[in-house]
């Protein structure tokens, strides 16, 4: 019974869906609805100076930590919409933030949201960072090897899939094979442990509600066009310049994926404008089918399509929660 009614007092909503779906105006409406806060579940938005090519929402003003008198740059407040917003802004793009780190941050954010009386909102499409506070997933700790990284870091992706087949068969073939990261990551972990153990999910002391934004594909491929166009004209490729300005090699920004993979080969010359654009389209589209693969597994997700039904399904789970 003490169970139960703990869960009811910590209670988070948790809005997701593929890349351009809506999600962070449905998030931000019924953050306003119910008196929330937004956690931002993305893996690129964390980054300081990458601003247009991951889409990130129209900033009011922030609020730096220091002001707020913590140590830790995780409580930057991001103001969109009047919103105050997490995890967006919070390292520099030289950093390495994982989901590891994202999990004890996004945690920490949400026990503070919730003992001001507060509901967390997550919005994200980031699909392994949901589930990690989700399930309370319990991951390896295996400490980061800097040098094996450099090592890695230089080989291809095939090359990447080769080397963890060798080591842990069973994780190379459910792996995502497009995600150099996490390829490198589990051959870190297999080096140290032998194989790549499967994550543990744990009890958690919170009850989610996870809504995903379901979206026609022909209106979704439309949304992704018109917004790449967007950012063209805002100055997507300037920001790739300035990244390289300060400091940051080809390869590391290529890293970081989609446009910011096509954009470099476009400032060498080895693209046209044209194939800059056709290309990253399509790495988009290729995005947003995974994304919805991914979250297409977890059968809890309520998918909705108008954001009245998406505000109907929120009032129901936050009822008897005080949040209303």
């Amino acid at each position: 019974m003490a169970k139960d009614k703990l869960l009811q007092q910590n209670k988070v909503i948790v809005i997701l869906g593929s890349t351009s779906s809506g999600k962070s105006e449905a998030a931000i409406r019924l953050a306003k609805k119910h008196n929330g806060e937004i956690i931002s579940a993305d893996s690129r938005q964390i980054y300081r100076g990458m601003d247009i090519g991951t889409g990130k929402i129209a900033r009011d003003f922030s609020v730096p930590s220091s002001k707020l008198k913590v140590q830790s740059s995780k409580f930057n407040i991001y103001y969109s919409n009047g919103i105050p917003h997490y995890l967006i802004d919070i390292v520099s793009s030289k950093t390495d933030y994982n989901v590891s780190n994202f999990k004890k941050d996004a945690e920490e954010i949400i026990a503070n949201i919730l003992s001001r009386g507060k509901l967390p909102v997550i919005c994200g499409g980031t699909g392994f960072w949901i589930k990690a506070v989700v399930d309370n997933v319990n991951f390896p700790e295996v400490k980061p090897d800097q040098k094996l990284r450099k090592k890695m870091d230089k080989k291809s992706i095939t090359e990447l899939i080769q080397e963890l087949k060798k080591l842990d068969p069973r994780r190379a073939k459910e792996i995502d094979k497009n995600n150099k990261v996490r390829l490198i990551r589990a051959i870190e972990i297999a080096r140290t442990l032998g194989s790549v153990p499967r994550y543990k999910i744990q009890d958690t002391r919170y009850n989610f509600l996870q809504i995903g934004i379901n979206i026609p594909k022909e209106k979704l491929q439309q949304n992704i066009k018109k917004r790449l166009a967007k950012r063209w004209r805002a100055g997507m490729v300037k920001e790739v310049q300035k990244l390289k300005k300060s400091g940051l090699s080809w390869k590391k920004i290529q890293g970081f994926g989609l446009a910011y993979f096509w954009i470099p080969l476009f400032l060498q010359k080895k693209i046209s404008k044209e194939e800059l654009f056709e290309k990253t389209y399509l790495a988009e589209k290729n995005y947003a089918k995974r994304q919805i693969t991914w979250f297409q597994r977890d059968k809890r997700i309520k998918w909705l399509r108008n954001y009245k039904d998406i505000e109907k399904e929120s009032i129901i789970f936050l009822k008897n929660s005080g949040h209303q």
